[in-house]
């Protein structure tokens, strides 16, 4: 099974005047987007080229889930909902679709879609939270606050819809023991599975010349400093909730700044369970699960 990633030519509510103007701080989607991925093809034919590109890392894949990345892809009417998402599920080989959105951009219609759909693929709704803290949310321009993620969560959940979140570590005056306690929050939401991305300086955003100013606000990690935060934060995570990612990467050339080198996420990721089974540790292990 293999993630084949389209560009449906959505926009942000942020990014249009809607909510506000200008996108995200730190946003700059042409940093994580492959190549083939472009607005002006069709849907299938970005599946075509994905499946393509992805022959030679991932031989083995025959089934595909298509993942709706770039922006908001639940920011339209629900007709132009069903026409791209119709028209990738009708692709051969293809399984079920991952909707990465924002969760201001959801409501009751489009849920009791995406549920019927969900009877006969597989359905995943992955939220940009980014934080579940307030001020931080404005900080960087999110035009949201943390209580309609979690809203969202729970009422994406409550629809039998599989739910994934998207967090960033090193926000903006955001201190280590406020990160901790967004895992608290994570581990209390009915989610099935989360990403975690270190927060990566990316050239030309309003971000850099925010750092530039005052770096001194940034929590930038080293490699190591970033594997020893992440141990910690998901040995108090809740073990039913699956991580899929713990970094992010992207082409050097889109980096303003990197503290943690140019190392790819397979080799993160072989570090972090080795350091795991040196502490004999593992995600949950100080996870204390509520009674009510």
């Amino acid at each position: 099974m293999q993630k084949v990633t389209v560009d449906a030519g959505f926009t942000c509510p942020n990014r249009d005047g809607t909510r506000g103007t200008g996108g995200c701080t730190y946003c700059d989607n042409r940093s994580f987007n492959p190549s083939y991925c472009d607005p002006s093809k069709s849907i299938t034919r970005q599946i075509e080229e994905g499946i393509a590109f992805h022959a030679l890392r991932y031989r083995r894949a025959k089934r595909f889930l298509v993942y709706f990345q770039p922006f908001s892809n639940t920011y339209a009417s629900l007709e132009i909902l069903k026409e791209k998402y119709g028209e990738a599920l009708s692709f051969p080989g293809v399984t079920g679709i991952v909707i990465g959105t924002r969760p201001d951009c959801m409501d009751e219609e489009k849920l009791e879609y995406l549920a019927t759909l969900a009877e006969k693929w597989f359905i995943q709704v992955e939220y940009g939270v980014e934080t579940h803290n307030d001020r931080t949310l404005l900080r960087i321009n999110r035009g949201h606050d943390a209580g309609i993620s979690e809203r969202m969560i729970r009422r994406t959940h409550e629809y039998g819809i599989s739910t994934g979140a998207h967090y960033i570590f090193g926000l903006p005056g955001e201190t280590t023991e406020e990160m901790f306690r967004t895992g608290e929050v994570i581990s209390r939401l009915p989610l099935d599975s989360v990403k975690f991305h270190q927060l990566q300086i990316v050239k030309g955003t309003r971000m850099e010349s925010e750092f530039e100013k005052d770096p001194a606000s940034f929590h930038s990690f080293t490699l190591d400093g970033y594997i020893d935060f992440i141990i910690r934060f998901i040995e108090k995570l809740n073990p039913a909730i699956v991580i899929e990612r713990f970094t992010s990467e992207m082409p050097p050339r889109f980096l303003a700044d990197n503290n943690m080198g140019l190392i790819r996420y397979d080799e993160v990721l072989r570090r972090i369970e080795a350091e795991l089974e040196k502490r004999d540790s593992w995600q949950g292990k100080f996870f204390a699960e509520r009674q009510d």
